[in-house]
C-alpha cells in the first residue's frame, strides 16, 4: 500500500469539492468533508488493485472498437426487442460459461464488457470453479453466447492481460 502522504491531493480535492457543492464554508462542513474524504480515500486505498501491465496495446485497442460495435448493434436489438414487446417475448435467462481467464484485471474488463453490452449482464462469478454467470435479455441459441463472450472477448483478454 502506498503511503498516506500520496494520497494527501486526493483528499484535498475531495474536501474542496464536497466544499464546493454544498456551497458552505462553515466549519462543521470542513469537517464532515474531511471525514468523508479521508474515509473514501481509506476505502479506496484498501480496495486497489495492483496495476497490471497489458501486454498488446494492438490487441486491446481492437478489443475496445470489437466492444464499441457490439455495445452499437445490442443497442439495436434491444431497441428492436423493447419496440415489438407485444408481439414476441423475449426468452431471459442465466448462462454459466466456465472460463480459462484468472487475472482479477482480465475479470474486471471482462465485466465491464459484460455489463456495458445492453440486453447482458455480470451475474456472478465462481472463482473456485472459474465459472461466469450472466444474465441475457434475449437468450435463444446458448450456444452461440458461449462463443461470443469466450472467442471475442475471452481469448484477446488473455493475450491483453499476464
Amino acid at each position: 500500500m502506498r503511503s498516506w502522504r500520496s494520497y494527501g491531493l486526493s483528499v484535498l480535492v475531495l474536501v474542496l469539492m464536497w466544499l464546493l457543492l454544498n456551497g458552505s464554508f462553515a466549519l462543521g462542513d470542513w469537517l464532515l468533508a474531511a471525514a468523508v474524504a479521508l474515509g473514501s480515500v481509506w476505502g479506496y486505498a484498501l480496495l486497489r488493485p495492483p496495476l497490471t501491465p497489458v501486454r498488446r496495446f494492438g490487441t486491446a485497442l481492437r478489443l475496445s472498437f470489437l466492444v464499441l460495435a457490439d455495445v452499437v448493434r445490442s443497442n439495436y436489438a434491444v431497441g428492436r426487442i423493447v419496440l415489438s414487446a407485444h408481439t414476441r417475448t423475449p426468452t431471459a435467462g442465466f448462462l454459466d460459461i466456465p472460463l480459462e481467464l484468472r487475472s482479477p484485471a482480465g475479470l474486471a474488463a471482462l465485466a465491464c464488457i459484460i455489463t456495458s453490452t445492453p440486453g447482458t449482464a455480470w451475474a456472478g462469478y465462481d472463482s473456485q470453479h472459474q465459472v461466469l454467470r450472466i444474465h441475457i435479455l434475449d437468450l435463444i441459441d446458448e450456444q452461440a453466447w458461449v462463443a461470443i463472450i469466450k472467442e471475442r472477448y475471452e481469448r484477446r483478454l488473455l493475450e491483453i492481460f499476464p
